[in-house]
């Protein structure tokens, strides 16, 4: 159940993001085309209306950012100031790291409840928006989706830690589908370039 929404949330993110991006991009492209002079060509661009693309992006950006920040608690992402924490005996420390994701948790819970509320009072009103005319509240129902899932991911950090001490950690340098290697096993000479040159004996020349 877990890895089910663990790729559903990955997969919406990157849904999102290409979705955007490639929306902007076409957007973008259109309205430079459709300052060329060409007589049959401009007439057909210019019969397009792609007036909406900028609020369709703003809101898949609003849905991305809110699943993102889900995923970034899960994932370690989020920036924080752990210098005083981890300098902390293991006793305390654990004690802080429980209280602030505890914290965390109770934040965003609350963030999700107030979304609801508003969303359900938005529901029944007939605002649209400005240029897709979508109902009001399916844009604003990215807050409690959004922020309920991070409650959630708060809470499940908060668990795995409790039973193995460990906080999900992000390493930016690393590369997906790629080993790690470790300085110790770099045999520098054995490289095969023209900086390394290969011999087999002490008196064997480049």
């Amino acid at each position: 159940m877990l890895k089910a929404l663990d790729h559903l949330e990955e997969w919406l993110i990157a849904f999102l993001m290409a979705a955007a991006t490639t929306l902007i991009f076409v957007a973008v492209v259109h309205r430079y085309m459709s300052g060329i002079p060409w007589p049959a060509l401009q007439d057909a661009l210019l019969e397009i209306n792609l007036s909406w693309a900028q609020e369709l992006c703003i809101y898949m950006f609003v849905w991305m950012a809110k699943f993102g920040a889900a995923y970034g608690v899960r994932t370690g992402i989020h920036v924080g100031v752990d210098v005083l924490i981890n300098r902390l005996p293991p006793g305390p420390r654990g004690k802080l790291v429980i209280f602030g994701l505890l914290a965390g948790a109770l934040f965003t819970g609350t963030v999700g409840t107030l979304g609801a509320d508003f969303v359900w009072e938005i529901a029944h009103t007939e605002q649209t928006s400005a240029d897709l005319e979508l109902p009001m509240w399916l844009v604003y129902l990215a807050i409690p989706c959004g922020s309920y899932l991070m409650c959630f991911r708060f809470l499940q950090v908060a668990w795995n830690f409790l039973h193995t001490g460990e906080l999900p950690h992000h390493d930016h340098g690393h590369v997906e589908g790629i080993d790690e290697v470790k300085d110790e096993d770099i045999i520098p000479y054995n490289l095969d370039d023209n900086l390394h040159p290969h011999g087999t004996g002490k008196g064997d020349k480049p």
